[in-house]
């Protein structure tokens, strides 16, 4: 994926409604209802001792995916607020890439479940994180 996205790619304009994403590196490779892939490369500014990928650059990465695609869930008007996430670490990300990808569990009028799970560059499962998004009407404001 190019490093700058053209603003009408549907990737771009997802990333610039999270600037703090954007200011992590996040990038999204898919996204649609059903899946979204999304990655955040290593770098030593996002590590804790070790140079290993710190857990809330993790937890960053899997929750900005988690909410696109409950976004990408959302009946017209309404909006989304994560209200509880939970996160297993099961290795650690030392380099390279971590790639989240995100799947709905259930959509409902109320709330969204939504699984993502974190693979290091060798395809290992890293991490696998569960959260919930409250299906919220638009404010008027």
């Amino acid at each position: 994926m190019p490093d700058t996205l053209p603003q009408n790619d549907p990737r771009a304009q997802l990333l610039s409604a999270v600037p703090f994403a954007g200011h992590l590196g996040i990038t999204f490779d898919e996204a649609g209802p059903d899946r979204v892939e999304g990655t955040l490369p290593w770098s030593a500014e996002l590590c804790t001792a070790g140079g290993v990928l710190h857990g809330g650059a993790v937890m960053s990465l899997t929750d900005t995916v988690g909410a696109v695609c409950a976004f990408l869930n959302l009946p017209d008007g309404a909006i989304t607020s994560t209200i509880e996430s939970k996160t297993n670490f099961l290795r650690a990300v030392r380099s390279g890439t971590a790639r989240a990808v995100a799947r709905p569990l259930h959509v409902g009028g109320s709330f969204i479940v939504v699984q993502t799970e974190v693979y290091d560059d060798q395809g290992r499962l890293a991490g696998q994180t569960t959260q919930t998004q409250a299906v919220l009407a638009a404010r008027n404001t």
